[in-house]
């Protein structure tokens, strides 16, 4: 039976996501953890096939993040759902940076912009676990730089280098560089896309991604826009 761990000090905030969850999938076996010690001793003691935490538990503020280190060490690759007050533009990437397969910003989402994240993490973990035994092997088109990971286990590599991306703009830049040289219509784009399924979201996700490989190469200009059509990856960019 799939256990889910929900670490948030705010009761309100966790029986609501609690809640979502077991409407969602009722089989799922979910546990409500208000502070960092009852959380850290279940984990310990549990195999959780996903945790849902918040960064900051009553007073500590970065309690959330020794917690994802702890989940870290344990080396099972559980994934876990960051879903914080805090700013995504500035912990989106921290997160990511930890390990932590994506991350929500409290009062800037809705149920099923939360279920759809929830659930396309679920399924993304199932269906890497056949490949932790031997390492999943990144794929190299040509001579490029990118290093994309089949079933998304690790962040994408740029010149050696990791990008900080949330899933959906992975789903984005994986579409892209499936097809580089071609374009890839804003219509194709909108299957990969979770919620907001418009041009306008598609922008965001892709400006996003620039920016991600901009962090990291300055020079980076890979991804073309194509003017009321949709994007191209350009080799070699």
């Amino acid at each position: 039976m799939p256990r889910i761990a929900v670490i948030e000090d705010d009761p309100t905030t966790s029986e609501q996501l609690a809640g979502w969850i077991r409407a969602a999938r009722p089989e799922l076996t979910v546990d409500q953890w208000l502070d960092r010690d009852a959380a850290e001793a279940a984990l310990l003691r549990e195999r959780y096939d996903l945790v849902v935490l918040d960064i900051e538990l009553g007073r500590e503020r970065n309690a959330g993040v020794a917690l994802i280190n702890e989940i870290n060490k344990q080396g099972l690759g559980t994934p876990v759902l960051v879903v914080s007050a805090m700013p995504a533009a500035i912990y989106r990437s921290i997160m990511k940076a930890l390990d932590a397969w994506d991350y929500l910003q409290k009062t800037t989402f809705d149920e099923a912009e939360f279920i759809e994240t929830f659930l396309d993490i679920l399924r993304t973990a199932r269906l890497r676990e056949p490949a932790l035994k031997p390492a999943t092997p990144a794929i190299k088109a040509g001579d490029e730089s990118l290093l994309l990971d089949p079933l998304k286990q690790r962040t994408p590599m740029w010149r050696g280098q990791r990008i900080n991306l949330p899933l959906t703009a992975q789903r984005i830049l994986a579409s892209l560089h499936a097809r580089a040289g071609e374009v890839v219509s804003y219509e194709e784009l909108f299957d990969v896309v979770k919620s907001g399924r418009n041009r306008d979201n598609v922008r965001k996700h892709v400006a996003t991604i620039r920016d991600a490989f901009r962090d990291v190469d300055p020079t980076f200009d890979g991804i073309e826009n194509i003017p009321m059509r949709g994007f191209r990856w350009a080799p070699g960019g």
